[in-house]
C-alpha cells in the first residue's frame, strides 16, 4: 500500500484532510482549527492555579480527548500519504507529532506537560481553510528571497559584528569598569543595543565622549536596520519580474506533498510527480 498510487478510500481521505478545495476539507480544517484553539485554550486555564485547583478532572479529561483525537488525525495522515516517512519529517508531520506527544511524555515527566502549548504552530493551517493561498504564495516567495540573499545577509551581519567588536573596545577604554563598562563583552553588549536603537538603559555612557559615540552609533542604527530589508526587498522584486501568476489552490502533490499546485497542472511544479484530477467543489471556492 505504501508507495503506490492514492485511490479508493484512501484518496478520498487524502483529499479531505491535505486539501481545502471541497466542502468535506474545508469543513475539517475548520473543526481541526477549532479544536486546536480550544486544547490550546484549555492548557493556559490549566496553568492559572485557581482555576486548575477547581476544575482540574475536568481539564485531564478534555485533555485526553482532545489528545486521542489529534493522534487519530495524525495516523490518518500517514495512512493516506504514499510515503508516511516524507511526511513524518516534514515541517507539519514534526509538529502534528509535537502536538500528542507531550501529553504521553507527561505521564512520565510531568514537567513537560506545558509543551502541548506547540499546538498552536498548526493554526497555521488557517491560511488554507479560509483560501488565503495568495498569502501563502507571498510566503514563499519571501523564503526564497531569503535563500536567494542569504549571502548578501550574512556579509552584512559580518560587517555589522565588525563594527559592534571595534565599539565596544572603543567605550570599554574610554569609559572603563568605573562607569559600568566593566569588560569587552560588557561594552560589545551595550553597542548591539545601541545600534539596534533598543536602549534598555542599563548601561549608558557618562562621559562627553562616550555620549557623542553613542549618538553616532545610534544615528548609525536607522540607517543600518534598513539594509537586511532592501536586500530581501531587492530580491522579492526581482523574482516577480519573472515570475509567472497562476491561481494558488491548496491543491497538494501526492509525491512530495508541496502545497500549492494549480488548478490546470498535470504534473508537480517540485518533483514533476504526475498529478491526479484536481477535485473542488464550487461552494468551497465561494468560501
Amino acid at each position: 500500500m505504501l508507495g503506490k498510487p492514492l485511490d479508493g478510500w484512501r484518496l478520498k481521505v487524502y483529499t479531505v484532510i491535505f486539501e481545502a478545495d471541497t466542502v468535506a476539507g474545508r469543513r475539517f480544517d475548520v473543526m481541526l482549527i477549532l479544536a486546536i484553539l480550544i486544547s490550546v485554550g484549555v492548557v493556559m486555564a490549566d496553568s492559572v492555579q485557581s482555576l486548575s485547583g477547581r476544575y482540574d478532572p475536568w481539564f485531564n479529561g478534555l485533555e485526553w480527548v482532545f489528545t486521542v483525537f489529534f493522534t487519530l488525525e495524525y495516523i490518518a495522515r500517514l495512512v493516506c500519504v504514499r510515503r508516511p516517512l516524507l511526511y513524518a519529517t516534514s515541517f507539519f508531520g514534526v509538529i502534528d507529532l509535537l502536538a500528542v506527544l507531550p501529553t504521553y511524555l507527561a505521564l512520565f515527566f510531568p514537567e513537560l506537560y506545558a509543551l502541548i502549548d506547540v499546538r498552536v504552530l498548526r493554526l497555521l493551517r488557517v491560511f488554507r481553510v479560509f483560501k488565503l493561498a495568495a498569502y501563502v504564495d507571498e510566503y514563499q516567495a519571501l523564503a526564497q528571497a531569503f535563500v536567494a540573499s542569504r549571502r548578501k545577509i550574512l556579509v552584512f551581519l559580518s560587517a555589522v559584528l565588525m563594527l559592534v567588536l571595534i565599539f565596544g573596545t572603543v567605550m570599554y577604554v574610554v569609559e572603563g569598569p568605573g562607569n559600568g563598562f566593566t569588560s569587552i563583552p560588557t561594552s560589545v553588549y551595550w553597542a548591539i543595543s545601541t545600534l539596534t536603537t533598543v536602549g534598555f538603559g542599563d548601561l549608558v555612557p557618562k562621559t562627553d565622549f562616550g555620549r557623542l559615540i553613542a549618538s553616532f552609533m545610534m544615528l548609525m542604527g536607522w540607517g543600518t536596520l534598513a539594509v537586511p530589508t532592501g536586500i530581501v526587498t531587492a530580491e522579492m522584486a526581482a523574482q516577480r519580474m519573472g515570475r509567472r501568476q497562476a491561481l494558488p489552490t491548496t491543491r497538494t502533490c501526492q509525491e512530495c506533498l508541496t502545497e500549492g499546485q494549480t488548478e490546470s497542472a498535470k504534473f508537480c511544479f517540485n518533483c514533476g510527480a504526475e498529478l491526479p484530477v484536481y477535485q473542488h467543489d464550487e461552494e468551497a471556492a465561494k468560501g
